[in-house]
């Protein structure tokens, strides 16, 4: 286990941090093997730890009191998740759910570290600073899409964004899932979905949906 997790924290983040911050990862860091569709961070869980990903895909969603869900964006390897970031820095509860879209490895940083770090080394700041930016903006993109999409829309952008982060034509998700995710119902998605494949834009098979292009 040691040695595949320094080869993991090695290759996927050994090109955004100088050695010594790679050196004190593989020495502090803990690995966790996350199973397809397991939830890492509950709703209202007390953060101990900032996950980073070294492979495979999380998707980061909100659920209100009624157990709804709504996807707000999705974290891949090399990346943190800001909405962790900020009850890091807050010593708050966490406001979000993650839950692996793929078995993936994280590796699980304690948040000690996480001013220490910042004090210490350039490039696990700039890291930091990156990730609030890139997810802020795929924020930006889920309230674009939300207010300014049709559901059809929306939906074959989910299905392709989904492709794209698996690297598979072929999206394994339940309809049910996929309402989920759109905060919509599972009749309504699977009236559209229909709709696409007779627009000959994906085949949809049992619990797996081809799209034609990405």
């Amino acid at each position: 286990m040691t040695s595949i997790k320094n080869e993991l924290i090695s290759n996927e983040l050994g090109y955004i941090f100088e050695e010594e911050l790679v050196n004190d990862l593989i020495k502090i860091g803990k690995l966790k093997s996350i199973r397809a569709d397991e939830t890492i961070i509950q709703i209202g869980e007390k953060i101990q730890f900032l996950p980073i990903i070294l492979d495979g895909s999380i998707k980061v969603v909100r659920e209100n009191e009624r157990g709804e869900e709504l996807l707000l964006y999705y974290i891949e390897s090399g990346d943190t998740c800001a909405m962790t970031l900020q009850c890091c820095m807050k010593s708050a509860l966490s406001e979000v759910k993650a839950i692996a879209m793929e078995p993936s490895e994280i590796v699980m940083i304690p948040l000690e570290m996480m001013e220490v770090w910042m004090a210490k080394y350039s490039s696990w700041r700039s890291y930091i600073l990156q990730s609030y930016h890139v997810r802020i903006q795929e924020l930006i993109e889920t309230i674009d899409a939300i207010a300014f999409m049709r559901l059809d829309e929306r939906l074959l952008k989910y299905l392709k964004d989904h492709a794209k982060l698996l690297g598979t034509l072929e999206v394994i998700v339940t309809h049910q899932q996929i309402a989920e995710d759109l905060h919509s119902s599972r009749v309504v998605i699977s009236r559209l979905l229909k709709q696409l494949e007779t627009k000959g834009q994906i085949i949809i098979n049992r619990n797996k949906i081809i799209l034609k292009s990405i």
